[in-house]
């Protein structure tokens, strides 16, 4: 979906359209985080993960709005029913992503291009809302693809155009490379795939670790991950960014409460229950730390989770420092259980 939050906040009010959006935290005390910004955004550089007050200088006439999450549950859940009348082969990936395998499309139209032009066409006629698509014949190919013309794009790269594309791409555009890699790589003289497709697997790996497998595969478009419908939950959780920073144990211990609460409902809602506990923490200076505890029987009510977390906390000497964000999460889950809907967990709860 395209700048997915923005636009359905902007599609129920129409005050919004046009203007340069910001869907997250509110700039007012000492910030929150941006999640999704608008288009009309992100042409003065608003990005999501931005601070709300970093967002406000470089846009001062931007409009802030809370995010909605049960609206935006509500039309992912049309979104995927659109996308049952063609396949049932639907891995989500949050709430506005998802690949779906059509090798076998139900409506027998025997073409990718065609299926999506198909969904994007009732995504836009029933919701509203624009939608982008990548075609090509594996996953990894088919995200990069997505990307390329948004909004309202769709971009089909044949089996013959892989290697070609791949080669010409800047190695930051390549899925799965994160900043620090993509610099690591720069210096190495590593700047597109035709750089990264002369060295060997062997070499890959030595500089990468496992992902340099990877990598090896990627740059040549092989990637045989299937479609999953229904991926395993790997971790639940929520934070919050908070309008001050929180300095006394008190206050820490308080929010822990109320996160651990959040999570506890969350896996009930699930009937989850997991074996590791961790704790996240992110000071005033955006220094990010993470502590975890392991159980040998699964847990999930909300004590556990929040004495487990204050004394994770604990340890980390709270009173010294100041604190900007608190979050909680559980992992390690094993077999979900059998009233879990797998489909819909994956999304993690973040508050603003």
């Amino acid at each position: 979906m395209d700048a997915f939050y923005a636009s359905v906040e902007q599609r129920d009010n129409p005050e919004l359209r046009g203007k340069p959006l910001a869907v997250g935290g509110l700039p007012e005390g000492r910030g929150g985080v941006v999640a999704t910004a608008s288009y009309e955004a992100r042409k003065f550089g608003i990005r999501s993960a931005m601070s709300s007050k970093q967002a406000l200088q470089l846009c001062p006439h931007a409009i802030f709005v809370r995010p909605r999450f049960a609206v935006y549950k509500e039309v992912s859940k049309h979104i995927r029913e659109i996308f049952s009348r063609y396949t049932d082969l639907i891995e989500p990936l949050s709430l506005d992503e998802a690949y779906l395998d059509v090798t076998e499309d139900k409506l027998g139209i025997g073409s990718a291009i065609e299926v999506a032009l198909q969904i994007k066409q009732a995504i836009q006629d029933e919701l509203q809302l624009t939608a982008s698509a990548g075609v090509s014949i594996n996953k990894f190919v088919a995200k990069i693809a997505s990307d390329i013309n948004k909004p309202n794009g769709l971009k089909f790269i044949g089996p013959s155009a892989i290697e070609a594309f791949m080669e010409q791409l800047p190695v930051e555009k390549f899925h799965g490379v994160g900043k620090v890699t993509a610099e690591k790589m720069k210096k190495m003289g590593l700047h597109t795939g035709a750089d990264l497709k002369q060295l060997t697997e062997e070499k890959l790996v030595k500089h990468f670790g496992k992902a340099g497998r990877f990598y090896y595969q990627i740059v040549r478009g092989v990637d045989n991950r299937p479609v999953q419908p229904h991926r395993e939950t790997k971790s639940m959780g929520a934070e919050d960014t908070f309008a001050y920073d929180l300095t006394e144990p008190e206050e820490m211990h308080t929010e822990l409460d109320k996160i651990a609460q959040i999570v506890a409902d969350r896996l009930a809602r699930y009937n989850l229950k997991g074996r590791t506990i961790t704790l996240k923490v992110k000071y005033s200076d955006f220094k990010q730390i993470t502590r975890n505890q392991s159980f040998v029987k699964p847990v999930g009510d909300a004590a556990t989770l929040s004495d487990t977390a204050k004394s994770l906390l604990a340890a980390t000497n709270p009173e010294e420092v100041k604190i900007r964000l608190l979050g909680i999460s559980v992992s390690n889950f094993g077999e979900l259980q059998p009233k879990a809907k797998k489909e819909e967990a994956s999304d993690q709860l973040k508050l603003f």
